[in-house]
């Protein structure tokens, strides 16, 4: 990809008109032969802290919606480019960027653009979540692109309604320290679209039970409230099982 600015631009416009041109530039050589199969764009950034408001802003961050309309839609009309109907746009705030990802020259971000033929899905990724309070059978988990559903819970085989026997990935021993920990407290699933993991809370895992939250690195917390609405984890987010219990999503095997 070529160099859009001469020099690094350290202002909110000129970020996103390096976006938006990078954004452009994509989509055009995608619509050769793919037209209507183009799935979405992905919008990866590692900024620093002192810039990450700069790149917020750039991105509408507290305006969902509004860049994809804006921006991105008004690409596609003014070239007459073919999206999907089921098209997507996502920003995500990362120090990893995916290996199909294109880096973006000028600024700290990378893109990809997502098809029906080349989706993130191409390559496999794999994490590790390691415990850091609370018992559980392994001290680090390896988790992995093609594993499926990763549960998280008490105990490793817990019986469910309806007879079905549910299987705890990361499962924390029956232990009177692990009391905030629920049977079926979430899951962990892959998402080929974005290429990153989701956490999930299960019924165990939102109110009135044992709650979940996720603290990310910058310090934020939310809140689990909804077993369909799901985070997803980026290096350093810390998954706090009820009272006590707390796993690190990482890509790095070594403390």
């Amino acid at each position: 990809m070529f160099n859009l600015s001469k020099e690094r631009p350290h202002d909110v416009k000129g970020i996103r008109h390096i976006l938006v041109q990078s954004i452009k530039e994509k989509l055009q050589r995608a619509q050769g032969g793919e037209g209507g199969n183009i799935m979405g764009v992905y919008l990866f950034i590692n900024c620093s802290e002192a810039e990450k408001h700069l790149y917020e802003a750039a991105v509408f961050e507290n305006n969902p919606g509004k860049f994809k309309i804006e921006e991105v839609q008004k690409i596609a009309d003014d070239y007459a480019i073919t999206l999907s109907p089921s098209f997507k746009f996502e920003v995500t705030f990362t120090n990893i960027f995916p290996p199909q990802a294109d880096l973006i020259h000028g600024i700290d971000a990378a893109i990809f653009i997502s098809t029906k033929r080349s989706g993130l899905t191409n390559k496999k990724n794999k994490a590790f979540i390691k415990v850091l309070n609370g018992e559980a059978e392994n001290d680090t988990y390896l988790i992995d692109s093609g594993t499926g559903r990763i549960n998280i819970g008490r105990e490793s085989r817990v019986q469910a309604a309806g007879n079905y026997v549910r299987k705890n990935v990361i499962a924390f021993k029956p232990v009177e320290r692990n009391r905030s920990v629920s049977r079926q407290h979430g899951h962990i699933e892959w998402e080929a679209d974005s290429n990153s993991f989701l956490v999930f809370a299960d019924e165990g895992g939102i109110p009135p039970n044992n709650k979940m939250k996720v603290r990310t690195p910058e310090g934020a917390l939310i809140k689990m409230q909804a077993i369909e609405v799901g985070h997803r984890l980026q290096e350093g987010d810390q998954i706090i099982l009820g009272d006590m219990a707390v796993l690190e999503f990482t890509y790095s095997a070594e403390d």
